[in-house]
């Protein structure tokens, strides 16, 4: 198993070595270097296997597996080639099919059978002059007579999956560290197993076991004594470094004992100052024991060079500086993967041969993973196949009432025989079943994302996208050609997600069902923190750094950042400081869990992948991420959170309340001319998708008029129609400034709908299968290409069939490679066409609210808070914009929640009808005949805010005020505090917010009220109480007003702050957003307002938009690199803010270039605004 080191006449003979003992930085704030990188230097080092141990985790090992699947590709393709060519040579066609698999394996065998051999592999290598296997920069290489063009073929890399843990033992004896590694699939599932039992039994980011989870795991688990011993897993002892002879041998006989035939001793060589007694000790151990020694490197980084890292990884875990750390850092820079001909000079040579037989026991891969569907939700008497078709065609007769169209049948039959033949039924009936629940609940719920494309979906009620009026791709969904799951996103109302999530947990049990996980990474303000608090870094100067970045602007800009904050960015700490950050900058920080993905499957979860508890009571995650999921194939049903489906369905209540009858979202009457005026103008704040800067600076130049123009718009504000250039192009077609062309009749049926541009990826997709001769399935793999290649690459490959394809079919090479640009341009845009069309009907029932029933639009957005891009203040501002009547928050008639106050002859809630009676006319057309006679009538009704518009006011406290409340009003601040037993704290919230104005006179006058009526809670709680009259308290100023609003509640209902500053703005020449509005076009203005958006866009290349408010309306401000540069601490740091530039005014669109800002926050005085800063 050796070969020779530096020539063929060398006595030194280089061992074949698999490192056995590795942790990646998913060993979190222990390992420095990412799984790919450890691969990548493991591959380049000839060892023939990595395994990655990762303590008590399996988090890290798809990001391995792919990457060493990556790089063995080429070696495999290789072989491929080689076994061609020796057929031919012996005047082969075909070899029999059994001889293949034996020959030539699959990439999972082939590093088994291949290492099995390699004692023989390295004699035929000799022979031959081949030496695939020496050390990068060892130029030392025969050549053979008859070399090849490809370079020599080396064996494909092993990996080898497994975990360390550090077990608790009896009462006064040291924790044992024990490597367990999977040798097939079923030691896999144990392994996985063992994860579970000990992170499932202790808090969030951490686990407990000991050693007789694994001598007698039942008596943690009834149901785990196939954990007994760890069945099909390999358990390797990892001694303490120079511990007693006496305990080392106890533990050894344990291991020999619990891993009888599977167990090794492992020998770690650092260079630390008593290896070689160390390495005495354990041989006379294994010789006592005979248990064999297995050379392994306790590897943390890939190079030397990671050493100041994990230097600086072990400070942050341990809450301490660098220098404080002590003993608890390593000694030296050798836990890297080192070149075998040093571990050759380190180790005994048995101990290297014995890293090759352990590999050889492990034949497990992660490609051996086969997930399977839950099936329980079909009836027992019918088939999936039958089920699935049944309730399909059932539903379909509930969305078309009259004759299912044609067109929709048609794609029915084709998409269910698909389904069926693919075996994906139980999938869409698992994902139906939630829907289903979701709806008898009365939760509303939306499908998006690529199930859009699936007639199948609609008619299970999973989407909403009426396949009859959409162009669907079903190919974007479900390919034959692609054999992996469909991926189905449903949104629920964020505030009754919870109901859902614990409706999966109950019917699949905790043991099958599981969130998805997040890796939450270093981000610029963590990393900069926890580093500069690892070196000793001043924390004055540290929080200083960390507030003034909001996003990674590079090495130069960080230094002059350190400069501005008082530290020499020359000196050594600051060098370091930068160093560390940019190094440790995406790092893996801990595992959170997903907003909603979950895992099912039809046996134990915990077989596939280890299950832990979250932070977030009554949850568990599994330790994968989507992407680890979507590499594995495993599926994952997204049960997300959609802040605005709980608003409509809010809304439509207040809609119901108001006139009598209950309404549903599918009322809403379609295509509303008022509506789509609105929208035009830009008129969206709180609108859903159209609210943002971008989408309110499109909207007056597209103008949306029907559902498809949403559609667009949904789309079009997104990176890839941005840096396809396909914006400008398409607007000047939709204002006949420019004419709309195609190519070819193929482009055209693809392009049409956007008048020639390709703005969605099913375009993309049919433009591959009509004019480049694409099948489904390979259009599919050039979206995912697409979705991945920033990331990723791959795109390259698809190049020369998508040019030749598009040539042999008649087009311009010219417009073949557009088209390939354009694809490029969608690296980092993932908003297919089905996924814009959910979004967009969304997009208009919010609209057609705004439009039509503000006071319900609002009360019904306050009440779904936290959720959308502006907060109450913001929304607020522009309700009373909009003629919206609000009244504040008042003991004596808010609820919990902000109401509406109904106009005297409305109906009253009571009289609701809540099923829909049976009348000649629609319930669209009754909504809209309620709304012309209440409009009529002059009749709005008020918007009530509610007590939970009250910082530090309590549910439980506001219920139990409503509660005593409608037995009798309130007559005092005493009664209120008696009746409702509110406490000191309760009633000063309450008395600043201005909600006891009605029994207790103004806010001065309450809050003495509400000193006097509770006494503390001590010692005088029980002393009597003696009346004193109330003392003649002034009046706040209005001034004083606004800050106490602002302080207590966030937002005010007296006038915006800047309408008290506007004299003293006027002065200063600042004109307000009214007054701009009117200005024309490249005028020089200067503009001053509260900052309530600040944006980075990552398309913007560098330019910050800031959103600022005053009492009119916003302004839009566009601040260009060199000046966000200049002025960053204005930036960042200003609430109330002015701007000098030149207003620009084109096309409905309007905003301020700015040249430069100065700070006006003293103005506000004690005033306290917040602002939705880079999200």
């Amino acid at each position: 198993m050796t070969e020779p080191l530096f020539s063929s006449s060398s006595s030194y003979e280089l061992p074949n070595y698999a490192e056995l003992y590795c942790q990646s930085n998913y060993s979190f704030l222990q390992g420095a270097s990412h799984p790919r990188e450890l691969v990548q230097a493991a591959f380049s080092l000839n060892y023939m296997a990595l395994a990655i141990t990762d303590e008590c985790s399996v988090a890290g090992v798809v990001r391995a597996y792919e990457e060493v699947t990556k790089l063995n590709q080429p070696i495999l393709e290789q072989a491929e080639r080689s076994r061609k060519a020796a057929l031919e040579k012996a005047g082969c066609t075909l070899w029999p099919k059994a001889l293949v698999p034996a020959m030539f394996p699959a990439p999972s065998s082939l590093v088994l059978s291949a290492s099995a051999s390699v004692e023989s592999g390295a004699k035929s290598r000799a022979a031959s002059g081949v030496r695939s296997d020496a050390e990068p920069g060892d130029k030392s290489s025969a050549e053979s007579p008859e070399a090849s063009d490809e370079p020599p073929l080396r064996l494909p890399m092993k990996l080898i999956v497994g975990s360390v843990f550090s077990l608790r033992a009896a009462e006064a004896s040291p924790a044992l560290k024990l490597i367990v590694l999977a040798q097939t699939r079923d030691g896999y599932g144990n392994l996985c197993e063992f994860i579970t039992l000990g992170r499932r039994r202790a808090p969030k980011g951490d686990y407990y076991l000991t050693t007789k989870d694994i001598t007698c795991p039942e008596s943690a688990d009834p149901s785990l004594p196939h954990l007994r011993f760890l069945p099909e897993c390999l358990g390797l002892l990892v001694p303490e470094y120079c511990a007693p002879y006496e305990q080392v041998l106890a533990q050894a006989q344990w291991l020999a004992q619990a891993f009888a035939g599977r167990c090794w001793l492992v020998l770690s060589l650092l260079h630390q100052g008593q290896d070689a007694a160390h390495k005495r000790m354990l041989m006379a151990v294994s010789e006592a024991t005979g248990v064999p020694l297995v050379a392994a490197g306790h590897v943390q980084m890939h190079v030397r060079s990671r050493k100041p890292v994990h230097d600086t990884l072990t400070a942050i875990r341990l809450g301490k500086s660098v220098q404080d750390c002590g003993f608890s850092r390593s000694s030296n820079g050798e836990q890297h993967l080192r070149q075998r001909v040093t571990l050759a000079r380190l180790y005994p040579l048995a101990a290297l041969q014995q890293t090759i037989e352990v590999m050889l026991q492990c034949s497990f891969s992660l490609h051996e993973l086969k997930y399977q569907y839950p099936d329980h939700i079909c009836p027992t008497d019918m088939t999936p196949t039958a089920y699935l078709r049944q309730e399909t065609y059932a539903g379909a007769q509930r969305r078309f009432s009259e004759e299912v169209p044609d067109v929709v049948t048609r794609q029915l039959e084709v998409e269910l025989q698909l389904i069926a033949e693919l075996k994906y039924e139980a999938y869409f009936l698992t994902v139906y079943d939630i829907v289903r629940f979701a709806r008898k609940q009365g939760i509303l719920c939306q499908g998006r994302g690529s199930a859009a494309n699936s007639a199948v979906c609609y008619c299970l009620g999973i989407t909403e996208v009426d396949p009859a009026r959409s162009n669907s791709l079903f190919e974007r969904f479900i390919s034959k050609e692609r054999d992996e799951p469909p991926d189905i996103d449903v949104d629920f109302e964020h505030q009754r997600r919870e109901e859902v999530i614990q409706y999966i947990y109950a019917t699949y049990g905790r043991d099958r069902a599981a969130l998805t996980a997040v890796v939450i990474t270093y981000r610029v303000k963590s990393v900069l923190r926890d580093t500069g608090k690892a070196l000793g870094v001043d924390p004055l100067i540290i929080n200083a750094v960390a507030r003034a970045y909001h996003y990674w602007d590079g090495r130069a800009n960080l230094m002059a950042r350190l400069q501005e904050c008082g530290l020499d960015p020359n000196s050594p700490v600051a060098l370091q400081w930068v160093y560390l950050a940019e190094k440790i900058m995406s790092f893996p920080r801990h595992l959170s869990q997903h907003p909603g993905g979950f895992v099912m499957s039809r046996g134990p979860l915990s077989r596939i992948v280890p299950i832990e508890n979250a932070a977030m009571e009554n949850r568990s995650v599994v330790q994968w991420d989507k992407d680890d999921l979507d590499v594995l194939r495993i599926l994952k049903v997204d049960v997300l959170a959609l802040g605005m489906l709980s608003m409509i369905r809010r809304a439509l209540e207040l809609v119901s309340q108001r006139y009598g009858e209950h309404f549903q979202m599918q009322d809403i009457p379609d295509e509303d001319t008022d509506t789509y005026d609105m929208i035009c103008k830009a008129d969206t704040i709180g609108v859903f998708q159209i609210e943002s800067r971008a989408q309110m600076t499109m909207l007056p130049r597209l103008r949306p008029r029907c559902y498809y123009d949403l559609v667009i718009e949904v789309s079009i504000i997104r990176p890839g129609p941005i840096q396809g250039g396909m914006v400008h192009p398409y607007l000047r077609r939709r204002q006949n400034l420019e004419e709309v062309d195609y190519p070819g009749p193929e482009v055209q049926a693809a392009l049409e709908r956007t008048l020639g541009v390709p703005i969605f990826q099913e375009q993309v997709m049919q433009i591959a299968m009509t004019a480049a001769g694409f099948t489904g399935g390979e259009a599919d793999s050039l979206r995912r290409s697409m979705a991945a290649w920033k990331r990723k690459g791959g795109l390259e490959k698809f190049y020369d069939k998508i040019i030749n394809g598009m040539v042999g079919n008649n087009y311009k090479r010219e417009f073949a490679e557009q088209i390939f640009r354009q694809i490029q341009g969608f690296g980092e845009y993932g908003f297919p066409e089905s996924h814009a069309a959910s979004f967009a009907l969304l997009a208009y029932d919010s609209s057609w609210l705004k439009c039509h029933e503000p006071e319900a639009f609002l009360a019904a957005l306050l009440n779904s808070q936290p959720m959308g891009f502006y907060s109450a203040s913001t929304l607020i501002q522009d309700a009373r914009r909009h003629d919206v009547a609000i009244a504040p928050a008042d003991v004596q008639v808010s609820d919990w929640e902000t109401t509406l106050q109904l106009p005297e002859g409305s109906p009253a809630e009571s009289e609701v009808t809540h099923d829909r009676p049976d009348q000649t006319l629609s319930a669209t057309a009754r909504l809209c005949m309620a709304q012309c006679k209440a409009r009529q009538q002059g009749k709005r009704p008020t918007v009530r805010l509610g007590l939970n518009q009250i910082k530090g006011m309590h549910e439980t406290v506001a219920r139990r005020i409503v509660q005593v409340r409608e037995q009798a009003p309130f007559v005092s601040v005493a009664d209120l505090a008696r009746r409702a037993d509110l406490s000191r704290h309760d009633l000063n919230a309450l008395a600043a917010a201005n909600a006891l104005e009605s029994i207790a006179g103004h806010r001065r006058a309450a809050l003495w009220d509400a000193v006097v009526s509770t006494p503390d809670k001590d010692m005088l709680r029980d002393a009597p109480v003696y009346e004193t009259s109330t003392p003649q308290l002034s009046l706040l100023t209005e001034g004083q007003s606004l800050v106490a609003d602002y302080d207590s509640l966030g937002l005010t209902l007296g006038r915006h702050p800047l309408a008290l500053l506007r004299d003293r703005l006027t002065a200063m020449r600042f004109l307000s957003s009214a007054v701009l509005r009117e200005q024309p076009d490249r005028r020089l203005v200067r503009a001053a307002g509260i900052i309530t958006v600040r944006q980075r866009p990552g398309t913007a290349k560098g330019v910050v938009f800031v959103t600022i408010e005053d009492e009119e309306g916003q302004i839009n401000l566009l601040i260009r690199p060199t000046l966000a540069e200049r002025q960053r601490k204005e930036l960042l740091t200003s609430r109330l803010i002015g701007a000098y530039g030149r207003w620009q005014s084109q096309s409905g669109v309007q905003h301020v270039i700015v040249e430069r800002l100065v700070n006006l926050t003293h103005l506000l005085g004690k005033l306290q605004t917040r602002s939705r800063n880079f999200h």
